[in-house]
């Protein structure tokens, strides 16, 4: 047990800050289609430039600089267009600088799992702690030829964030690399040209409390009128006063409909970002905008009525329910998704298999108990070597995605999430908890037994079971320790409180004979048999 690693204590997830929704742009003529795609090139290319500036200063770069970005797009556009763009081009600046640093991290354990590997002699097995060597000595020399590899790059990955150099694509570097793969892609050079200008437009504004409508530059009124500030080089576009274009179609947001319209009606801030879907040839409306932090329920609220235990698989969540004791009660259930197709069908699978996963946890009113998983440390080719499978297994698990729509989602219904450390919970699961659980008419499987051991650990158990004594000792004279009992609980040898009330099963409390009375039961041994006792005659009558 000395090579465990220190485990995390469970804590309460935070509930979400932001809410998003979505809906599509009906309606719309060939004039609204063709203003929205001008004002989104024009607004791009300015953002583009804003980018290059933005990653040309470096870390160098403060309020000052800033300013000047600001002010020279504002000349090209407006003031408003242009805070959204110096705002949307720093965060995609500061997103670039977390991903340098997660590559810099990823490399480092790959250089330090193959040192490792190439100070092993060769042939040797490895342990569960420890990876052992490389199989042959051709492997061995490719892999110290991959050694130099990996330390070019971590040097020069390194130099460039000292620097505060980062490297970004507007429109996606997946994009970007397809153009040099059209038929593999299924894409014709116009298809793809299409999509890349789409995925380069900018059309994003910022709302501000106080404002009409909480936006001033994207506005949708409560009614479902959207209207767009037009910048000044395509204001003589206009068709309604103030240099702004009305949308011939409506809109309505089906989810959290009504509290977008409190807003919208009391003039708070609201986001909108308009974006083009070239495949399906439809345009969209987000709306956007952040929410108070929500008190969390403390933890010891959270595990008072027990929790419901939930083991993250590739293919389902396994979920089974356990009392405050940690005892596992009723049937485990298994909520599956399939991940095989495109992003929207993807989504669609993990949000219905969490929904039936929310009702049945809101119809127990039971909180839910999860995994803290985090695989960037997992994925990588040098942790697992040949094992291909596993690593894209483990890599198609949609664990962020899964994890953000839980916490909105349980939000919703008045759920606690509370998160718990992953180490050892699929292995101690199945080691004391699926053959006790499985039976003739149930078949328990390593997964289930995992979600058992998580909502143990949620509650503060030991994810262990009691050992079981001797057989001889396996009797009422000394009690039974394989009945589980709550933490702290006293031991078989402590003494008893007394609790008042009868003795006996045949009756309840205060109820026929008096059960506390010893001597009114004639009980053998009992001073109650040894008192006078005389037969009375029998009446005559009979």
């Amino acid at each position: 047990m000395g090579g465990l690693r220190e485990m995390v204590a469970p804590f309460v997830v935070p509930s979400p800050s932001g809410v998003a929704i979505r809906t599509r742009l009906k309606s719309l003529t060939a004039g609204d289609e063709k203003v929205l795609s001008l004002v989104g090139d024009l607004l791009g290319s300015l953002a583009s430039r804003d980018l290059k500036a933005r990653c040309s200063a470096g870390l160098e770069h403060d309020r000052e600089r800033w300013a000047q970005r600001k002010r020279a797009l504002t000349e090209e556009s407006s003031s408003r267009w242009a805070g959204s763009i110096t705002k949307a081009t720093h965060d995609q600046w500061a997103l670039a600088r977390r991903g340098q640093l997660a590559h810099i991290q990823s490399l480092q354990a790959g250089i330090e799992t193959i040192e490792y590997r190439l100070s092993v002699p060769v042939g040797e097995k490895g342990t569960k702690q420890a990876p052992g060597g490389y199989r042959s000595e051709r492997e061995w020399h490719a892999k110290r030829r991959r050694l130099c590899v990996l330390e070019d790059r971590l040097q020069a990955v390194r130099a460039d964030r000292e620097a505060g150099v980062v490297r970004v694509v507007r429109g996606g570097k997946r994009l970007l690399n397809t153009r040099h793969h059209l038929e593999e892609a299924q894409l014709t050079e116009e298809q793809w040209r299409a999509q890349w200008q789409a995925g380069r437009r900018f059309l994003a504004a910022d709302g501000e409390s106080g404002k009409r409508f909480g936006n001033e530059t994207i506005r949708v009124t409560p009614g479902g009128e959207v209207s767009v500030r037009l910048p000044a080089p395509l204001a003589h576009l206009a068709n309604a006063p103030h240099g702004r274009y009305v949308l011939t179609g409506r809109v309505s947001f089906a989810h959290r409909g009504e509290q977008w319209a409190d807003r919208v009606a009391a003039n708070r801030a609201v986001a909108y970002r308009i974006h083009e879907d070239t495949v399906r040839g439809r345009w969209y409306l987000t709306a956007s905008w952040t929410i108070p932090t929500v008190q969390t329920v403390p933890l010891d609220a959270a595990r008072a009525g027990g929790l419901i235990g939930v083991d993250t698989n590739a293919d389902h969540l396994a979920a089974w329910r356990l009392d405050a004791h940690g005892n596992p009660c009723g049937e485990p259930r298994r909520f599956f998704f399939e991940l095989d197709g495109p992003a929207p069908h993807r989504d669609a699978q993990v949000r219905h298999a969490l929904i039936r996963l929310l009702h049945w946890a809101a119809r127990h009113g039971l909180h839910i108990a999860i995994e803290d998983l985090d695989f960037a440390t997992e994925k990588t080719r040098e942790k697992h070597g040949r094992r291909k499978r596993f690593r894209k297994l483990i890599s198609a698990m949609p664990v962020s995605k899964l994890r953000a729509r839980l916490l909105s989602m349980a939000a919703e219904l008045g759920i606690t999430i509370v998160a718990v450390d992953p180490a050892y919970t699929s292995k101690w699961g199945a080691q004391h908890w699926q053959k006790p659980l499985t039976s003739t008419k149930r078949a328990t499987t390593r997964h289930d037994a995992a979600s058992v051991a998580i909502g143990r650990r949620a509650l503060g158990h030991r994810i262990r079971r009691r050992t079981a004594p001797p057989h001889t000792h396996q009797s009422d004279r000394c009690g039974h320790r394989t009945a589980q009992a709550r933490h702290g609980a006293r031991g078989r040898e402590e003494r008893r409180p007394r609790i008042p009330g009868p003795r006996t099963r045949s009756d309840g409390a205060g109820c026929g004979v008096k059960a506390a009375d010893q001597c009114a039961q004639h009980r053998s041994g009992h001073a109650a048999e040894y008192g006078f006792w005389q037969q009375d005659s029998l009446p005559l009558s009979l």
